[in-house]
């Protein structure tokens, strides 16, 4: 009892870095690869040597890094010092500002800017550009600074951030009551044969790789997500679609669009990197590399942005111009396509 009373003492000194539960789906995994599942750019020996030196929690118990991880277990790493994102740190980014005023500011976020600091991304993100242009942001229940919502690392588009303490609680409720607009626009692989339709379908963790999300159709994990689309133009071998999203979970379309057997286009985490369709030609598979060049990320952009102003009580709607390297993919199909039917 002694040694779990010092252990305790001990690790009020340390702090929480992650803080993982595993799944009730959970088959029996050693802690060290439980954890490289979730943490992105994680190393074995950096997992290891915390386990030796205590700080890897099972259930409040410091483990070694062969404990196997059981379902509903709770895995904490705590290290000796702060995680890198509680030592925010202002710098002078640019950052495409569509509208700002007392309360809010709505951001045009560019590919590749992560949105807060993370595991391996502590500065360059929007927050830390965000901390450099308005002093004082209120921190939402996961202490980043005015963060209603986020959007993917590799997704461009608009974000809106809240300036006040008020401004975060309301526009929170708006997004937990689903009263925001927000469509986007995705490109995904294969011919969709609906014009419009409506993907439901919980959205959790997969329980085969933890850095993707999967659909769960029972119900049995995952959140509740839907997802309504309608068809903007055909391409061959691909679909411009438009994106409705009625939940806002993490991956959401991207997980979603998977799961009906259209991976977004370029989408490395979910597959949309390979040739999923079209012919077996070398001149095809050329045309779709260049095509990965021009457009070297997942083609998804969050075009509208639509939410009741926290202090007016005016809604308020903003719409952003798609990249020019999502439009220039687009040609590309666009052009394809119009040659393959001359060549008929």
């Amino acid at each position: 009892m002694q040694e779990n009373n010092d252990q305790e003492i001990e690790n009020e000194d340390l702090y929480e870095h992650h803080k993982f539960a595993a799944s009730i789906g959970q088959e029996p995994l050693r802690v060290d690869k439980f954890l490289m599942n979730f943490i992105e750019n994680a190393t074995r020996n950096k997992i290891q040597q915390a386990a030796k030196n205590g700080n890897i929690l099972v259930n409040e118990i410091p483990v070694k890094q062969n404990h196997k991880v059981k379902p509903n277990d709770v895995v904490r790493v705590l290290l000796s010092h702060p995680p890198a994102e509680q030592l925010l740190i202002a710098e002078d980014l640019p950052i495409d500002i569509v509208y700002e005023d007392d309360a809010v500011i709505v951001v045009n976020k560019k590919a590749g800017m992560v949105v807060h600091p993370g595991h391996g991304n502590y500065s360059g993100t929007l927050v830390n550009g965000l901390i450099h242009h308005i002093e004082n942001l209120p921190t939402n229940s996961n202490e980043r600074p005015g963060l209603v919502h986020r959007i993917d690392k590799d997704t461009s588009g608009l974000l809106v951030v809240a300036k006040t303490e008020s401004a975060l609680a309301n526009l929170s409720k708006q997004f937990f009551d689903r009263t925001t607009e927000r469509l986007y626009y995705a490109l995904v692989w294969g011919n969709i044969d609906e014009d419009e339709g409506r993907i439901e379908g919980n959205i959790g963790r997969s329980l085969k790789n933890r850095l993707q999300m999967d659909v769960f159709p029972e119900g049995d994990f995952g959140k509740h997500a839907v997802t309504h689309f309608k068809v903007i133009d055909r391409f061959m071998y691909v679909t411009l679609v438009q994106c409705k999203l009625e939940t806002g979970r993490t991956h959401q379309i991207r997980a979603h669009f998977k799961h009906i057997g259209h991976t977004l286009f370029n989408d490395e985490r979910y597959g949309g990197n390979d040739i999923l369709k079209g012919t077996t030609f070398t001149k095809y598979k050329q045309f779709v590399q260049n095509c990965f060049k021009t457009l070297p990320r997942q083609a998804l952009h969050a075009k509208t942005l639509g939410f009741t102003h926290p202090t007016t009580g005016e809604f308020m709607r903003f719409n952003s111009e798609v990249p020019e390297d999502i439009t220039a993919c687009l040609e590309k199909w666009r052009t394809y396509t119009v040659n393959s039917k001359e060549d008929f």
